[in-house]
């Protein structure tokens, strides 16, 4: 339990920008929703194998003191961690997590978000598909490269993507300001039409989705594109 509870908070909340999930599960998949405050990233999951404890709909809010707790130098070695489970409407359904120690003696309660206040707080987590014109598996010197180039124009939230020949380049600011661009990766397949500008982009639909596969769980990270 411990384990998938720190690859979801690695995976969401360590972004930085997102502090409740939503998580759907059954007998076959466990899922995870979760979204930006400014929707400018949506997240969507789904572990390996079901989560066999995870049934039903339920919120994981204020990850920053999930975080905490798995975190505990307390809870580090032979701690349990258990869902707690609560009869309505005549289905158990998890409503929190119960952490203690391998003592006894020290112990926390994390609790969950109900289903129609999660559902009223991420009903928009949804996301329509798109045409995917390039895609790529970059390399660590690629994101090193592009780290470079957001080091060198922090003042700006957003760049440019297009193609040019085989090779797909970012672009940062304009002719009006400082600027910077840098080719990300050659040889790839497909073509981008349009020119979008946007927080990252690979689609001429306007967004970039970012697939990881952590070993426990596939996450999707799909930001659609953004204006300057």
């Amino acid at each position: 339990m411990k384990d998938i509870l720190l690859d979801v908070v690695k995976h969401t909340h360590s972004l930085g920008f997102i502090d409740l999930v939503k998580v759907v599960g059954d007998d076959k998949a466990t899922q995870i929703d979760a979204m930006a405050e400014d929707r400018s990233v949506v997240v969507k999951a789904e572990f390996k194998n079901p989560v066999t404890e995870y049934q039903g709909t339920f919120g994981m809010p204020n990850l920053g003191k999930l975080d905490i707790l798995l975190k505990l130098p307390v809870y580090k070695d032979k701690a349990q961690i258990t869902v707690n489970t609560q009869e309505r409407n005549g289905e158990n359904v998890p409503v929190g997590l119960h952490f203690e120690n391998d003592t006894k003696d020290f112990k926390n309660d994390y609790r969950f978000m109900n289903a129609e206040i999660v559902n009223e707080k991420l009903k928009s987590v949804k996301f329509r598909g798109v045409n995917w014109h390039v895609n790529i598996k970059p390399t660590m010197p690629d994101v090193q490269r592009l780290n470079f180039q957001a080091q060198a124009n922090a003042e700006e939230n957003v760049f440019t993507v297009s193609t040019d020949g085989d090779a797909l380049k970012f672009k940062f600011g304009d002719a009006s300001s400082h600027a910077g661009e840098f080719t990300f990766a050659t040889g790839f397949e497909g073509k981008l039409i349009e020119t979008n500008t946007c927080e990252m982009s690979f689609s001429d639909d306007g967004a970039l989705q970012i697939t990881l596969d952590s070993g426990m769980a596939t996450y999707q990270y799909i930001l659609p594109a953004q204006s300057k």
